[in-house]
C-alpha cells in the first residue's frame, strides 16, 4: 500500500514512525486469515472470493437484439431511398421465431429476444413504417446495429473473479446471471475490542466528577460492524494490570485480532504496553501524524494488536488509516488503497510542518465541476462533532505549511464508511 516493509529496531517508548513506515510494517506482519465458508450468494455483498469463478456458459447465452425493433439482414437495408420488406413473424423475449429469414424478409422483434436465423442486424421501431405486413425502410442503419452477440459479455471457461475480488451488487448479479447460486467466501474476522479507563462508564450509569461516557466503544462497534467482522465487544476494562492482562489472555483465544482504545501513551496509569511486553511484544507505537500520534501495534501469540488513542476522534482517523485496510488485508481483499481525489481548498488552512496530518473537511461539486474542499472547523482530537460532520478526510503531507484558498489538496472521500 505504500513503501516496501522495512526491518525496525526501535524502541517501542522511542520510536517514531511515519505513516507510511508504519502502513508497511503493519501489513508486512499480518496474517492472512485462514478458512473459508460457502455461502449463496445473495449472502455475499461485501465478501471476499476465496475461488476463482470461471463462466459456464456464454452472457448472453444466445445472440439477442438490444433494441425493440424489426430483425433482417443488413444487406437488404438501402444506401438510399426505400426498401420494402415482408413481415413473416415476430420474436419475443423467451419466445424465439423458429423460422429462417431470407432475402426481403423481416421479424419484429422486442429487447431480449433471440435474434432469428438468417438475420444479423436490427433496425430500431422508430426508423420504419409498417403498411399492413409490408416494413418500408430507409438507409443509415449499419451491418450488425442492435445486436448483443452470444458470449460478448463473458464467454464460457473465462475467468470471471479471481480469488481476493470484493463482491457488490453487481457482481452478485453477474453470479446469477451464470446460474451460480452459492460460492466460498473467505470467513469474516473476528475482533474483539475493549476500552481502558477508570474514569469510563457505560450508557445508563450516571456520572461522577472526573468520569465521562465510553464513546470510543460504540464508534468502535460500529466501525466493525460496517466492514462485516464478528464482533466481540468486551467492555470497559479498568486500569490495573491484572485486569488487563486477562483480557488480552482472553481475547486473544478467541479473536484474529485485539483493539484498545486509550492506555497505549506514557502515563503512570497506562499499562497495556506493560501487560503486552509479558504477553506478547509491541512492534511501534508513536506515529508521525495528527491526530493519533500514540498508536501500539504488536502481537499476542498469533493474535494481531492495535491499540488506539483514547480522544474520539483519533480513535477514528486511526482506525481508518490503519486498522480498516489491515483487516481488508486479512480477509483476503486484493485491493486495500483508499480512494484518493484532488481538490481545491475553499479558505485558508493551518498546517504546522513536522507531522502528517487528517483534518476533517466536507467536499462538494461547484457549478464548474470542481471538487471544493472546506475544513469542518476546529479540528481538536476530542471533538468528535468535527468527524459527525465530515465527508473526508483532508491528507496534508509532512512537510506541507499553511495552505490557501485554491491550493490543491488530497481528500480521502468516506464513501458511506463513517
Amino acid at each position: 500500500m505504500s513503501q516496501p516493509a522495512k526491518e525496525l529496531h526501535h524502541s517501542p517508548a522511542q520510536s517514531s514512525l511515519s505513516v507510511d513506515e508504519a502502513r508497511a510494517y503493519i501489513f508486512s506482519q499480518l496474517p492472512k486469515l485462514m478458512g473459508d465458508e460457502s455461502v449463496a450468494i445473495r449472502s455475499t455483498l461485501d465478501r471476499c472470493l476465496a475461488e476463482t469463478i470461471r463462466s459456464k456458459s456464454n452472457v448472453p447465452s444466445h445472440t439477442n437484439s438490444a433494441m425493440d425493433g424489426y430483425a433482417l439482414l443488413a444487406s437488404d437495408i438501402p444506401t438510399s431511398g426505400n426498401a420494402t420488406l415482408q413481415l413473416i413473424g415476430s420474436a419475443l423475449a423467451g419466445h424465439p421465431f423458429l423460422g429462417e429469414v431470407a432475402a426481403g424478409q423481416c421479424v419484429r422483434i422486442t429487447t431480449g429476444a433471440m435474434l432469428p436465423h438468417g438475420c444479423d442486424t436490427v433496425v430500431i421501431q422508430e426508423h420504419v413504417e409498417l403498411d399492413g405486413d409490408k416494413l418500408i425502410i430507409t438507409a443509415g442503419t449499419a451491418l450488425g446495429a442492435n445486436v448483443r452477440q452470444a458470449g460478448e459479455d463473458l464467454s464460457v471457461g473465462s475467468v470471471v473473479y479471481s480469488p481476493g475480488h470484493k463482491l457488490g451488487p453487481a457482481d452478485i448479479g453477474v453470479l446469477a446471471s451464470l446460474g451460480v447460486p452459492e460460492v466460498r467466501v473467505k470467513r469474516r474476522v473476528r475482533v474483539a475490542f475493549f476500552s481502558t479507563g477508570d474514569e469510563l462508564r457505560s450508557l445508563g450509569e450516571t456520572l461522577a466528577d472526573g468520569e465521562i461516557y465510553d464513546s470510543n466503544r460504540y464508534t468502535l462497534y460500529s466501525m466493525l460492524a460496517k466492514m462485516g467482522c464478528e464482533i466481540i465487544d468486551m467492555g470497559v476494562i479498568t486500569d490495573s494490570p491484572d485486569a488487563i492482562r486477562r483480557a488480552f489472555s482472553e481475547a486473544s483465544e478467541i479473536a484474529d485480532m485485539v483493539l484498545t482504545s486509550g492506555g497505549v501513551s506514557v502515563g503512570d496509569a497506562d499499562y497495556v504496553k506493560m501487560v503486552l511486553d509479558e504477553l506478547g511484544e509491541v512492534q511501534f507505537w508513536k506515529i508521525n501524524m495528527k491526530p493519533g500520534r500514540p498508536l501500539a501495534y504488536g502481537k499476542v501469540g498469533n493474535t494481531s494488536f492495535f491499540g488506539l488513542p483514547g480522544n474520539p476522534v483519533a480513535v477514528m482517523v486511526t482506525f481508518y488509516q490503519f486498522v480498516r485496510p489491515a483487516i481488508r488485508t486479512m480477509q483476503g481483499e486484493a485491493n486495500v488503497e483508499e480512494l484518493s481525489l484532488t481538490a481545491k481548498l475553499a479558505h485558508t488552512l493551518k498546517k504546522a510542518p513536522g507531522r502528517m496530518e487528517f483534518q476533517r473537511g466536507i467536499f462538494h461539486t461547484n457549478e464548474h465541476g470542481e471538487l471544493i474542499v472546506e475544513s469542518t472547523g476546529r479540528q481538536g482530537s476530542g471533538m468528535l462533532n468535527s468527524m459527525s460532520r465530515a465527508n473526508c478526510f483532508i491528507v496534508l503531507k509532512e512537510a506541507q505549511t499553511n495552505l490557501v484558498s485554491g491550493d490543491k489538496v488530497a481528500i480521502q472521500p468516506f464513501i458511506n464508511f463513517f
